[in-house]
This record gives C-alpha cells, sequence and structure tokens, in this order.
C-alpha cells in the first residue's frame, strides 16, 4: 500500500469519522472551526420540487407531457448524434433530418413549458416574493401577477388556434394545399399542434393558479 505524501490530510487510527478535527500527518491537528470558520452542516437552497398530480385529469395530462419532454429528448439526442457522424466521420449528409429535428423541438419545448406551467417551475424574476412582506399588498400582488400572465397567455392561445387552423386548412381555409415540408412533406401542422397544445395547458394552469390567488385575496 503506497504510502501518503507529505501533507496530505489522515485522521489516526480509531479516530472518529464525524469529527470536526483532522490530523495532518498524525502530527498536529488542525480545527476545521479555527482554519476555515464555523462549518455549517445544514444547506438549504431554493428551488421548486415537482407537484404530483392528485386528480384523474392532471394525471393523463402532464404523464402525456413528461412522455413527449423523454421520447423527444431521447429521438432529438439520436439524430443529431447521427448527423454529426455523418457529416464529420462519413463525410455525408442524413438527409432532411434538421426537418424532423424542428418536429420534435416544437413538442419538446411546448411539452415542458405545459409541465412547467402545472409544477410552477417557470424561470421569473419574483422581486414580490423576495422583499415584500407576507399581507394584503404581497396577496394582491400576486394575484396581479397571475392576472397578467393568464391574460398575455390567453392571448397567445388565440394566436396558437390561428396559427394551427392556418396550417391544418391550408391558406384557401379549405383542407387543399396543406403546406409541408420540403423534403419529407411532413404537414406543418404536426408542429403547429405542439404550440396550440402547449399554451392551452398553460392556460389552464395560469388560470388555476390566478383563482387560487384570487381565493387567497379575498
Amino acid at each position: 500500500r503506497p504510502a501518503l505524501a507529505r501533507g496530505a490530510l489522515r485522521a489516526p487510527k480509531g479516530a472518529d469519522p464525524v469529527s470536526k478535527t483532522v490530523h495532518q500527518d498524525c502530527e498536529k491537528p488542525v480545527d476545521l472551526d479555527s482554519e476555515l470558520g464555523p462549518v455549517n452542516m445544514e444547506v438549504v437552497e431554493d428551488f421548486v420540487l415537482p407537484v404530483q398530480p392528485r386528480n384523474l385529469f392532471d394525471k393523463i395530462a402532464i404523464g402525456f407531457f413528461s412522455s413527449v419532454c423523454f421520447i423527444s429528448f431521447i429521438l432529438l439526442t439520436i439524430i443529431i448524434c447521427a448527423a454529426t457522424f455523418f457529416r464529420y466521420i462519413v463525410q455525408g449528409d442524413l438527409y432532411g433530418y434538421e426537418e424532423w429535428v424542428k418536429l420534435l423541438a416544437f413538442w419538446l419545448y411546448f411539452s415542458g413549458a405545459a409541465w412547467g406551467a402545472y409544477n410552477g417551475s417557470h424561470v421569473s424574476a419574483d422581486l414580490v416574493q423576495s422583499y415584500v412582506p407576507d399581507g394584503f399588498i404581497k396577496r394582491f400582488l400576486v394575484f396581479l401577477r397571475h392576472l397578467v400572465t393568464t391574460a398575455v397567455t390567453l392571448l397567445f392561445v388565440y394566436y396558437g388556434y390561428e396559427f394551427f387552423m392556418f396550417g391544418f386548412l391550408g391558406p384557401l381555409g379549405t383542407g387543399v394545399a396543406v403546406p409541408k415540408t420540403t423534403i419529407w412533406r411532413i404537414p406543418l401542422w404536426v408542429s403547429y399542434l405542439a404550440i396550440f397544445t402547449g399554451l392551452v395547458f398553460m392556460g389552464y394552469y395560469f388560470a388555476t393558479d390566478l383563482i387560487k390567488s384570487a381565493i387567497d385575496l379575498v
């Protein structure tokens, strides 16, 4: 067994493994509190835990979105790795892979957005929670934030619906000349459906938060 280098930290035989006193070369004990300051044994991080669905509707919706996120992520990884292999190793081209990447990316992003709306884990710079003391003013500002968020999301739901119907019925609105991708001829409404579906569920869960904040306000 090789000897430890001089200066390496080691504890004498029989020492308490959780002791904060560390012996250096078994010569001089080093007190971590005096050398490094008080040791804080508990680290608390501010993060959002995933919320488990409680009713059947949420179980189906969140189960669907989480499955879509997982499958899209795996397929995107495989396609991008394959495209990289073909381009730089085989010196060839993976024909039309960009169309599948865009399709899967739309479903991944907007399924994740709907899932994040349910969990309340969207990125935000919420100064209200940090600086405003508890009370009516804080509850009102939280309600106002949910109101604006829901209103903007519902506006995008409307545009998402128009976007989806344009791709589904075509520019003439008759189902003729439906726009498709150039190479694989994938109907564009398949990607637009991801946008509309994600926005609908985002609006639903944001509206749920709005109702809860309104109840807390009253």
